[in-house]
């Protein structure tokens, strides 16, 4: 089938013939006679990059009448950058016709919008947020659109468009066409396909909330500590790689793209703290290559438009599956072939099992590469450059002469040496004694420690350290909170919290030793929160010289006096730990005890994550 074929008018298929358009894409050949044919409304769901701009545009600027002064279609995007994109792909479509498009977007100033929109166009390509400004200013009125596209309605949804989504609904008339586009088909898209769209059908291209068939799904597994020269080795090992590296939070974005920089990547940074002009220029030095690497987080890189990434690198897997489908759905676009590569510590496989589940796709776990096979390949795409790269006879034939009576003692194979050496010897050397950075079942029997002939664990790498926070119950912490607090703070949802006990003015829990210092650290920089290792700690006694046996002296685990330390009576009798409970011997103890818990001052927490 080609363009031809669609009923499209002669101006627009004179436009996109212009453009290079000939066979439409399978999204297109599905939708495109759906909305000139049919009057109902219409859910699509296609993943990212499959055409579907002309899948709607072309048939919405067919049925425009452009000599009506009214907007007659409405486009909603999620983000600034996709608002623009659509916006000039309609005027490309619609170059030989007299539809004015307009887009309205926040993060440009507001009276230079106004001014476009003095002359009314007949559609408006618009972000939620700065639509309402609009409504509410009076400049766009609603009451006559025929249709509604919801472009990406799954993204705006995930960036909280919900109710902006819902007040504009509200003021369209309910006769319009209403058409969404989604890559995932959530449980809210459905609601709203169901309350404010009327006899829907429903069209998909692919598998329902499965990925694009042109990608594919590996993943490393490694030690969480680790991660970051994983990701340079999965770098080092495809020279060519233009791609997306994805992180949780703007904290982990920017150190992971200041490392790569440091270590002479060519890699920047894409987050919430840029403004918009840094932001502008970040993302269209990625679009022309003048960067390889974009270091970011979701919120950050939704609207960016690449058709040729061959890489998208997970640095830390998404908490949901519908994040890592639109993730992977930026590479393999335009029928061209992508890589989705996912770092992971052995305790996310089941994750893994999840998405491949949700996807209907296999995920392939390979080996992380070592220093010999990463030389290798550096080599052999230098050697293949070489290969290809043109040779301008007219610019170096005045030197060729001195060249080559400078280097006429050399043979051809020494002189190949040299060659290879002098492009070469960095890698050599960086990876001459590099270690293996993949996580064996030795390591994880290693990390739980052996133990002695009394069964004591020793020397283990998953020691855990008991820290105490200024924070407790009269501030209205609860186990809950203190981990809400923690993430929010140190910004890595990897950090493993256990044991946590809450007084009155304290709360106090366990963390493992190799990640204490990170989140000590982290707390370091607040006012109003002071957090360090508790006396009870094993951290805290080695340091003073209070080695303490590990019988006849209370644990770690139990509760504490408001000031932090043991409430501990001078009987001279041992309490004995069981379990969750302790026992005194003694019957005063014992009812001190009792007393003290039941006055409501302590309330200590077992066992909450």
């Amino acid at each position: 089938m080609t363009f031809k074929e669609l009923n499209l008018r002669e101006e627009i298929l004179s436009a996109i013939g212009e453009l290079g358009f000939e066979f439409p894409m399978p999204v297109q050949e599905k939708v495109i006679p759906f909305m000139l044919e049919k009057n109902s409304d219409l859910v699509a769901l296609a993943q990212t990059g499959t055409g579907k701009t002309a899948a709607f545009g072309l048939p919405l600027l067919n049925m425009i009448d452009a000599n009506r002064k009214q907007v007659q279609a409405l486009v909603l995007a999620p983000t600034r950058e996709l608002c623009i994109q659509i916006s000039n792909d309609l005027k490309n479509f619609s170059k030989h016709l007299h539809t004015r498009v307009v887009p309205v977007y926040g993060g440009e100033d507001i009276r230079t919008q106004l001014k476009q929109l003095d002359q009314t166009p007949q559609i408006i390509v618009a972000t939620p947020g700065r639509l309402i400004d609009l409504i509410e200013r009076g400049k766009v009125k609603l009451e006559n659109i025929n249709y509604l596209v919801l472009d990406e309605a799954d993204e705006m949804l995930n960036m909280g468009f919900k109710e902006d989504i819902e007040t504009i609904l509200k003021e369209t008339p309910e006769t319009r066409r209403t058409t969404l586009f989604s890559a995932t088909m959530p449980a809210e898209i459905a609601r709203i396909a169901k309350k404010y769209m009327k006899d829907h059908e429903e069209i998909t291209v692919g598998s329902k909330n499965s990925g694009s068939d042109n990608v594919s799904h590996i993943y490393y597994v490694s030690q969480a500590k680790q991660r970051y020269l994983v990701l340079k080795r999965i770098v080092d090992l495809n020279p060519d790689i233009y791609g997306i590296v994805f992180c949780r939070t703007r904290q982990e974005t920017k150190e992971v793209a200041d490392h790569l920089m440091k270590d002479g990547y060519n890699a920047d940074a894409l987050h919430g703290d840029l403004s918009q002009a840094q932001r502008d220029t970040v993302m269209q030095k990625f679009r022309i290559r003048n960067i390889q690497l974009l270091v970011a987080t979701d919120v950050a890189a939704r609207g960016l438009d690449v058709s040729d990434l061959t890489h998208v690198i997970n640095y830390n897997l998404p908490d949901d599956v519908e994040i890592y489908t639109h993730r992977s759905g930026r590479t393999g676009r335009a029928n061209k072939k992508g890589v989705s590569v996912s770092i992971i510590h052995s305790k996310e496989k089941f994750k893994i099992k999840d998405i491949e589940r949700m996807l209907r796709k296999n995920f392939e776990q390979q080996q992380i590469p070592n220093g010999l096979e990463v030389c290798k390949k550096q080599l052999f795409h230098m050697i293949d450059k070489m290969q290809q790269v043109e040779v301008n006879e007219e610019q170096i034939s005045p030197y060729m002469d001195q060249i080559m009576k400078q280097l006429e003692y050399l043979d051809k194979s020494e002189l190949l040496k040299r060659f290879v050496s002098l492009e070469f010897n960095r890698f050599l050397d960086y990876y001459k004694d590099a270690e293996d950075l993949n996580y064996h079942e030795r390591e994880r029997n290693s990390e739980r420690g052996d133990r002695n002939d009394r069964g004591e664990k020793k020397g283990r790498r998953g020691d855990k350290m008991r820290l105490k926070i200024n924070l407790g119950t009269r501030e209205g912490i609860n186990p809950s909170r203190l981990l809400g607090i923690i993430n929010d703070i140190v910004g890595d949802k990897t950090i493993t919290v256990g044991d946590i006990e809450v007084t009155n003015k304290f709360t106090f829990f366990d963390v493992f030793t190799d990640q204490m210092d990170k989140v000590i650290n982290a707390f370091a920089g607040q006012k109003d929160i002071e957090l360090g290792v508790a006396r009870e700690s094993k951290a805290y006694s080695e340091s003073n010289g209070k080695r303490r046996a590990e019988s006849g002296k209370r644990r770690t685990d139990r509760p504490y006096g408001n000031d932090g330390g043991y409430k501990r009576k001078s009987t001279g009798d041992d309490r004995k730990s069981s379990g969750n409970n302790w026992r005194s011997d003694n019957n005063n103890d014992r009812r001190s005890e009792s007393r003290r818990k039941s006055s409501g001052s302590d309330k200590p927490w077992r066992n909450r994550r």
